[in-house]
């Protein structure tokens, strides 16, 4: 089990919950005819965001892939990349720095951030709310 999160592309995104909910439902059916490993899809906030993201939380998988001998590092996270958000699936014993981490860059990047693993599921579209997501914690 992981500890779960997502940025997305907030243009692409709806904006009323139950909307978003059926959005990211279709997302993450992963049937994009993509690599989902491979960060060339995304557009520009998301990239920048994947780049700011990645030094400190390198990725499982894809062009940027730890070494086998990291595998077993907390920090290593596994990115699923499609064309409009990001999920990533991190060590629990991680989820603390991770939120933050992630919304940080988030803001940052300026781009949306979606709680997975939360029971509210909190979801942030501006950077105005990331930031006050960033700022409850």
């Amino acid at each position: 089990m992981s500890y779960d999160l997502m940025v997305f592309d907030p243009k692409a995104a709806p904006k009323d919950q139950d909307s978003f909910m059926e959005w990211y439902d279709d997302i993450t059916q992963w049937s994009e005819p993509h690599d989902y490993a491979s960060p060339h899809i995304l557009s520009d906030a998301l990239a920048a965001f994947y780049e700011i993201l990645r030094l400190d939380f390198p990725p499982l998988n894809g062009p940027h892939a730890v070494s086998d001998d990291r595998l077993d590092d907390p920090e290593v996270t596994d990115y699923t990349i499609s064309e409009h958000a990001i999920y990533l699936a991190f060590a629990w014993s991680m989820s603390a720095k991770a939120r933050t981490a992630v919304l940080k860059a988030a803001e940052r990047a300026q781009v949306g951030f979606f709680d997975v693993s939360a029971e509210d599921g909190a979801v942030a579209h501006t950077p105005l709310e990331v930031k006050a997501l960033r700022e409850q914690q």
